[in-house]
């Protein structure tokens, strides 16, 4: 059985006068994904954030979130979902813990588990040492801090970032990105929207791409990349010492092997499944050393402008 869907659009269509900034979305997450929204500035991607929080009404098309409406239960949807916009904004008069306290009693937290789950959030952002400092005092990449924080406290189903790591240093970026990558194995599924697709590949199961409204693809990085780059199709590459004309048959006999170039001790086995398994036993059987295997991997930046330029 597959996994829940948690967010699901159908002709989702936003309109502001003659202008369509999203046309028609189709859009599948499910549960337990790192989903990566990309797309350029003017692509659609905020306007559809805000239709999944109910925050603004479709012209045409429908939207689940969490198994809800967000144009109809929109307080359903918020007491599930938790957001960060790109410019956060706090009380700054407060501090970051008194900020959090203020989310936790709107959303019904109880004070004892409040003071936990703060606690944890705080340490988890690495904001911990300040949270009794007035967050007027923050730098901008702190109050980004408090902002996943400010998320995270009411244990959201569904977590929306766009630009999370706007104004942290390496470090800081480093540190969100490995609090991301784990969420879904605290139960909460990511939608992140960034620029950076570097940190994208980093910590994304699949992507979508926006372009001038239009969802152009939407999948995991390797099934996108083996599709744009590679004719759908695998590309094994194995080292072993002197690799004789009979292995390299011996490895084309295999089903599903298409092509073995060789190279000095390098072979490039080309198939249309992943046959390491195969290609190992194979190898090993012909008693060659295997030295190493790797799959190919396909680089986001690659895959987004090839999809880009066609959308």
């Amino acid at each position: 059985m597959g996994r829940e869907i948690v967010v699901e659009t159908c002709n989702l269509t936003k309109r502001y006068d003659s202008a369509t900034v999203v046309d028609s979305l189709n859009l599948s997450i499910e549960e337990g994904e790192v989903f990566g929204l990309l797309g350029p500035n003017g692509a659609g991607k905020t306007t559809t954030i805000l239709m999944l929080l109910g925050l603004t009404e479709p012209v045409a098309g429908t939207v689940r979130v969490c198994g809800l409406d967000p144009t109809r239960q929109p307080l359903e949807v918020k007491r599930q979902v938790g957001y960060m916009p790109e410019k956060v904004g706090f009380y700054e008069s407060l501090t970051a813990r008194e900020n959090l306290d203020f989310i936790a009693e709107l959303n019904a937290i109880g004070y004892v588990e409040a003071r936990r789950r703060i606690d944890e959030v705080l340490e988890g952002v690495g904001i911990a040492q300040v949270a009794d400092v007035k967050v007027g005092n923050f730098s901008r990449g702190m109050k980004q801090r408090l902002g996943i924080a400010d998320v995270l406290v009411k244990k959201p189903r569904l977590a929306i970032f766009d630009e999370p790591t706007a104004g942290l240093d390496p470090e800081g970026i480093n540190q969100i990105l490995d609090l991301m990558a784990k969420l879904p194995g605290m139960g909460t599924t990511v939608v992140m929207s960034s620029h950076r697709l570097y940190e994208v590949q980093r910590v994304c199961s699949s992507i979508g791409i926006l372009s001038k409204g239009k969802l152009v693809v939407q999948g995991s990085i390797d099934e996108l990349g083996r599709q744009a780059l590679a004719g759908g199709r695998y590309r094994i590459e194995i080292e072993t010492r002197r690799p004789t004309p009979a292995l390299v048959d011996t490895i084309k006999a295999i089903p599903d092997v298409k092509e073995v170039k060789t190279s000095g001790d390098l072979l490039m086995v080309i198939t249309d499944s992943d046959l390491r398994a195969e290609i190992s036993k194979v190898v090993v059987q012909s008693d060659f050393l295997l030295i190493q295997m790797k799959i190919q991997e396909f680089n986001l930046d690659d895959i987004y402008m090839k999809y880009f330029h066609e959308g």
